[in-house]
């Protein structure tokens, strides 16, 4: 019998951390438009929660590509580069 949901690869993984990733941007961006010529507390606090969620889903989306094995070298210039063998 065919399995009607296959498990997801790395690559479906990859997929969505992507795409959870982007609608985090995204909402970075809709805050920053509709953002308070003087930003409050408030505003303050909406953007660290906004930023920490999408830094949390950009390390996330990282390490589902690193497990995909699609490696790149590091653009710090203190990191040795890491080449796929």
């Amino acid at each position: 019998m065919t399995d009607l949901y296959p498990p997801a690869d790395d690559r479906e993984d990859v997929r969505r951390t992507a795409a959870a990733h982007t609608a985090a941007s995204r909402d970075v961006e809709a805050f920053l438009r509709r953002l308070p010529g003087t930003p409050g507390a408030a505003d303050v606090a909406e953007y660290a929660a906004l930023l920490t969620r999408e830094e949390l889903l950009r390390a996330e989306r990282r390490a589902a590509v690193d497990a995909a094995g699609l490696l790149l070298p590091s653009l710090d210039d203190d990191t040795p580069d890491v080449t796929p063998t």
